[in-house]
């Protein structure tokens, strides 16, 4: 048998390792440097939690959960996102208790039964960044701006951020009313996707793959024409922060997010690529999660953002990452006292100098190309009568069992 990694799945190989870790490494630390503290919840929940929370119209409930019943049948679901499982985790330990806003981040594996395409995975990494009990919309300000100060120290430039409100409990009943009779009236410029949606969760027909249907709605009525007066000024209030931060973006009156728990901000950070690849980072206000979950009426807001879809658009804008280089490797002959010589290394390594050698039975020659392409910065030739320490143009030699010491000196 040929064993192959599922389809929707991918390997992070040693060579794609550098990017990788620059980009994950930079979002960790953005997110500490602001004050997020990192939380890990389990790979999979009670199916119940998503069920309940995202939305029975949601495309996450109606075809990408992965779902499946345990041996104690219990019905289980791999995490399709990150909030849900964070909220609960909120609520199970008592954080309500602690000072608000509880600011928290992951960095995990998401799963979502969908057609695999550039960037998009059935597994795939995403950073969750959530800021819980507060509805204050300088906060909506700082979460979105903690993601352009990602992409700034990153070197990141193409990406356009769209901004909009989708209202909430007070106000969106009645503009959904609207929809749907525009909806009605216009089923001819509708496709079978639109009037599911329509069907089971009005407001989600913007999201809509077709080029002909989205350019059709773009007369249909908008939420923000029918914004309360509650929403409408935390709505101004957002966009005076991110006016105050420097934060540029760009109304857009169809955004709107794919799962039931979003209310009033809406955002998504769209990167260079074309079409539906192109979203590296969206997200909202949840103001009713907490309550839907069984607890205190609580405010929240946060984002998703894809790790691969990152790095995607490191490699569109040609930032690298280099590998991190060996400090020293060690070219043993073979009549010296290797034990000796090998016994050196974990002294070096635990100081914190990186060193190899050659585990293969390479000839000296052999061991010289090894060292070459290890790209080491400089090298010990270990010999029957001592060894020689080489660095750069300086060399010096020593007894073998004395090679971390000097190096360490």
């Amino acid at each position: 048998m040929k064993f192959q990694a599922p389809r929707g799945t991918h390997d992070v190989l040693p060579s794609e390792q550098p990017l990788w870790q620059l980009a994950t490494g930079t979002l960790a630390e953005v997110a500490e440097t602001y004050g997020y503290a990192r939380i890990v919840t389990p790979v999979f929940e009670d199916a119940e939690l998503f069920l309940r929370t995202s939305g029975q119209g949601s495309d996450v409930v109606q075809k990408e959960m992965y779902v499946f019943e345990d041996q104690g049948e219990r019905l289980l679901a791999l995490r399709p996102e990150g909030t849900a499982p964070i909220c609960r985790a909120y609520l199970e330990h008592g954080m309500q208790r602690d000072p608000q806003p509880v600011k928290l981040y992951t960095q995990a594996t998401m799963y979502r039964y969908a057609t695999p395409q550039k960037g998009r995975y059935r597994e795939h990494w995403q950073q969750s960044v959530e800021a819980i009990g507060s509805d204050d919309p300088a906060i909506d300000a700082e979460v979105i701006q903690l993601y352009v100060e990602v992409l700034r120290r990153l070197g990141v430039t193409q990406w356009e951020l769209q901004l909009n409100s989708i209202g909430d409990a007070n106000c969106r009943p009645a503009y959904v009313e609207k929809l749907v009779e525009w909806l009605a009236a216009n089923d001819s410029v509708l496709d079978d996707e639109a009037r599911q949606k329509r069907a089971t969760s009005p407001l989600r027909v913007f999201d809509v793959k077709s080029p002909s249907v989205r350019a059709a709605l773009a007369d249909a009525p908008k939420i923000g024409e029918s914004l309360c007066d509650a929403c409408r000024e935390h709505f101004a209030e957002v966009r005076r922060y991110l006016d105050a931060l420097d934060v540029p973006y760009t109304l857009e009156p169809t955004l709107v997010r794919g799962l039931d728990y979003y209310t009033r901000t809406t955002f998504e950070f769209v990167g260079p690529e074309e079409g539906a690849q192109s979203t590296i980072c969206a997200g909202g206000r949840y103001d009713g999660l907490i309550e839907e979950l069984g607890g205190p009426p609580t405010p929240g807001i946060g984002f998703g953002a894809g790790v691969e879809r990152l790095v995607q658009a490191l490699e569109h804008e040609g930032i690298t990452a280099e590998p991190r280089e060996l400090d020293l490797f060690f070219l043993i002959e073979p009549d010296a006292d290797r034990a000796t010589a090998l016994a050196e290394l974990p002294k070096l390594r635990a100081a914190g100098v990186s060193c190899d050698a050659d585990y293969a039975g390479r000839s000296l020659k052999g061991q010289r190309t090894q060292l070459a392409r290890s790209g080491a910065r400089a090298f010990v030739h270990v010999r029957a009568d001592g060894a020689t320490i080489k660095r750069g143009d300086v060399e010096q030699d020593v007894p073998v069992d004395k090679v971390a010491a000097t190096v360490l000196r």
